[in-house]
């Protein structure tokens, strides 16, 4: 279908239609449309991993693993919780507001949502955000990338399959549909991909004052910092397994490693033979190993490859036909190089060795650079990466771990700054897709003149004295 201005706005127009009947209010409507997405994920299962695969090469069990089990496992969390989260809260009106006794916190859906989803995981970063959608009452336009387009294309059927036009519709196209949606009015934004558009879509929505929540991977990167005291071969079995998950295309993916010089040189073994454990020699001759999602991003690993190529110990190799760049290992990196001042988004993996000792100046470099999405720490000394990480500023992370802290349940997961504003999963996404309304209700006896004129004199001043009591 080619898109127009007006065929866009005619399917906002028919959304807010829909939305202003009321139906999507009930929260028995909205759990059985989560069933239904549910269902449908399930049903289409083989469908979405055949596009997946065209796209990113991605194998049945890591489609599964990152993109499809995740819609269904959030699914779950909504439909569990959804009954308590949208029941209206009580809440006491206190003295200053007597003789009211009784205000009342409804969550209202905002209305007409859009979202715009990535490449990298078109499935459960459409069909995730989706299902937070719902469950907060909101009527949905779907934005998919251009990029992605066998994917998009499994997501417009399962979405006909499943809802009418006037509730849940997918639009396709690049950045011109993208401006033609930003274009309309919605009531709510939500937006994954890179800052800098980030900043169009905040620049758009303005306009209208729409609520946005975004999404981003952080302009400077992710860091993970391993300590000497460090289990090195721990770190790099987790750190390889990371960095070939989508081909390092992954917005909380580690962007650069800081390794004690210390254990610097035996943790570079590590890693290596890890990547070669877990994938082989030559990774881009695997079929389990993703592929990049286009020829450009290939020409920037390669080209980066070469600007320091004399420091590549691992990787550097890749397979232009099917699009797959190895997973490479660029040390030693100094914190300063411009490779570690942007997103890679990528399979290259700069090294930056640093003297334990100054540990603290290199995590003020950090802390002076846009914040991240995600940061990542290895040590035996859990009090000094408690300390680290409820003091820097970032998205989320793991203290001897990678990734696996956006999995569990009941957690917020966003960034802050250029990595993002907002927060979904669970009862975060049914916040973030709602407005808490607040409602006190009044009585029509035994209302107190306190509020009322006069404000001077004998009457004044017994005011006061009431008022000062009633602070307390």
């Amino acid at each position: 279908m080619t898109y127009t201005q007006e065929t866009v706005h005619e399917i906002v127009e028919k959304q807010r239609a829909f939305f202003k009947t009321g139906r999507t209010l009930g929260v028995d409507f909205r759990i059985e449309q989560l069933k239904k997405l549910k269902k449908a994920v399930i049903d289409h299962k083989e469908d979405l991993q055949k596009a997946l695969y065209e796209d990113l090469r991605k194998s049945e069990t890591e489609a599964y693993l990152c993109d499809l089990g995740p819609v269904v496992v959030e699914v779950n969390e909504i439909l569990k919780g959804i009954r308590k989260w949208a029941r209206p809260e009580r809440h006491y009106s206190g003295l200053m507001c007597f003789p009211s006794t009784n205000t009342t916190v409804y969550k209202m859906p905002y209305g007409v949502s859009l979202i715009i989803s990535p490449f990298n995981f078109p499935i459960l970063l459409t069909l995730g955000v989706l299902a937070a959608s719902i469950s907060g009452g909101n009527t949905a336009v779907l934005k998919t990338s251009s990029k992605s387009a066998a994917s998009t294309q499994a997501l417009k059927r399962l979405i006909a399959d499943v809802y009418p036009e006037e509730y849940v519709t997918v639009i396709d196209g690049g950045h011109d549909v993208a401006d033609m949606c930003l274009e309309e009015r919605f009531d709510k934004i939500f937006y994954t991909g890179s800052p800098a558009v980030a900043k169009h879509v905040l620049e758009k929505a303005s306009h209208n004052l729409t609520s946005v929540a975004l999404e981003l991977g952080g302009e400077t990167g992710n860091w993970c910092v391993i300590r000497k005291d460090a289990d090195i071969k721990d770190a790099a079995r987790k750190i390889a397994f990371f960095k070939l998950c989508n081909a390092g295309q992954i917005c909380i993916n580690i962007n650069q490693i800081a390794v004690a010089e210390e254990i610097a040189e035996p943790f570079v073994v590590e890693l290596k033979k890890e990547f070669v454990r877990q994938i082989g020699e030559k990774p881009e001759l695997n079929p389990e190993y993703p592929k990049l999602i286009t020829e450009k991003v290939y020409d920037k690993c390669e080209r980066l490859t070469a600007e320091y190529s004399d420091r590549v110990v691992f990787g550097g190799t890749g397979d232009r036909a099917e699009v797959r760049f190895s997973p490479t290992v660029i040390y030693p990196v100094g914190v300063d190089e411009d490779i570690v001042k942007h997103e890679l988004f990528c399979p290259l993996l700069p090294v930056v060795p640093y003297k334990d000792e100054e540990v603290e100046a290199l995590l003020s470099v950090i802390a002076e650079r846009e914040h991240p999405l995600s940061m990542y720490v290895f040590t035996s000394d859990k009090k000094w990466a408690r300390r680290v990480m409820s003091t820097q500023q970032f998205g989320g992370g793991c203290i001897n771990e990678v990734c696996v802290h956006m999995m569990v349940k009941g957690v917020p997961f966003n960034g802050t700054g250029h990595s993002g504003m907002g927060a979904y999963h669970g009862v975060w996404g049914f916040r973030e897709f709602t407005h808490p309304q607040a409602v006190l209700t009044g009585k029509t006896r035994m209302n107190l003149p306190l509020r009322e004129h006069p404000y001077t004199g004998k009457a004044g001043e017994t005011k006061m004295k009431l008022l000062k009591i009633f602070e307390r």
